[in-house]
């Protein structure tokens, strides 16, 4: 893996939220970059020397705030999906991303069609990863917290397996027999009236210390995130595979009033893969 890019100017703010007082656009996680970069050429990172935990690194999250961070991949004609699956996309160098930020989130945020679709499962951390998040502060495990107004959610599924107690974001108008079955398995939370209100479920996470947010859809809880101007910033795999028409792409819903200004943070890539990530501006 390479950096291709790295945007950084004299004064622009790092996503760890220090500032860049240096000429070369070299990232603040201190690799080359491979290309030109303020009139200065680079050199090539092995993926040996790419370490992904300091590129995806958070920035502090002040108190009462929550930091909301996506995660998708889409082919390079948009379509985030092959087969009602996004799995199918992403190779090797993706899932190792995957991996890599659901290791650095207090909580993975995923809409309940997504969930079902993809038979989410707990988060797999392995022993190393979870004393490196005790040591931090965090739990051993994030939980997984899905997003659900009708709760036809199986209450016998995988992800209600997890070591980590799962969240069931929901609403008033949710049927009450479905909360009280899926109360057995999950932390229950209500989150809005007849729907289920973004902000209002964000709040409800950073309550119960939950602040670093890593949503992996489906697209229209992305495109709800973003929309009320609640995303922070989107990691992006670009697949190097025309899908063709008729396939999700990474947002859906209604037509936006206005568009999400977004700055590259930086770019990666690896055996034809582009892993872009944008920060809001």
């Amino acid at each position: 893996m390479r950096h291709l890019l790295s945007p950084y100017q004299p004064g622009r703010r790092h996503p760890d939220g220090q500032h860049c007082d240096q000429l070369g656009g070299q990232p603040p996680c201190g690799h080359p970059v491979d290309g030109i970069a303020d009139g200065h050429a680079a050199t090539t990172t092995t993926a040996d020397s790419v370490d992904l935990d300091v590129c995806y690194r958070l920035p502090p999250v002040a108190a009462g705030e929550v930091h909301v961070r996506s995660n998708f991949v889409s082919s390079i004609d948009g379509a985030a999906e092959l087969d009602g699956r996004s799995g199918a996309l992403g190779g090797s160098a993706d899932r190792r991303i995957f991996r890599t930020l659901r290791w650095l989130a207090d909580v993975v945020l995923v809409g309940a069609g997504t969930a079902v679709a993809e038979d989410y499962g707990p988060v797999v951390v392995p022993p190393e990863r979870r004393e490196r998040r005790i040591a931090t502060g965090q739990s051993a495990v994030p939980p997984v917290a899905v997003v659900s107004a009708s709760l036809r959610l199986a209450p016998s599924a995988r992800l209600f397996a997890a070591q980590a107690r799962p969240l069931v974001l929901t609403c008033e108008a949710a049927p009450p027999d479905r909360r009280k079955v899926l109360a057995e398995v999950a932390d229950v939370l209500i989150c809005g009236n007849q729907t289920v209100d973004p902000a209002a479920a964000l709040r409800a996470l950073g309550e119960r210390g939950l602040d670093r947010v890593l949503c992996e859809g489906g697209p229209a809880l992305h495109a709800d995130l973003a929309n009320a101007g609640l995303l922070d910033e989107l990691c992006v795999t670009l697949a190097p595979l025309l899908a063709g028409p008729d396939h999700l792409r990474i947002v859906r819903g209604q037509r936006w009033h206005t568009p999400l200004e977004m700055t590259l943070s930086h770019l990666l890539e690896e055996d034809g893969n582009l892993f872009l990530r944008y920060l809001r501006r």
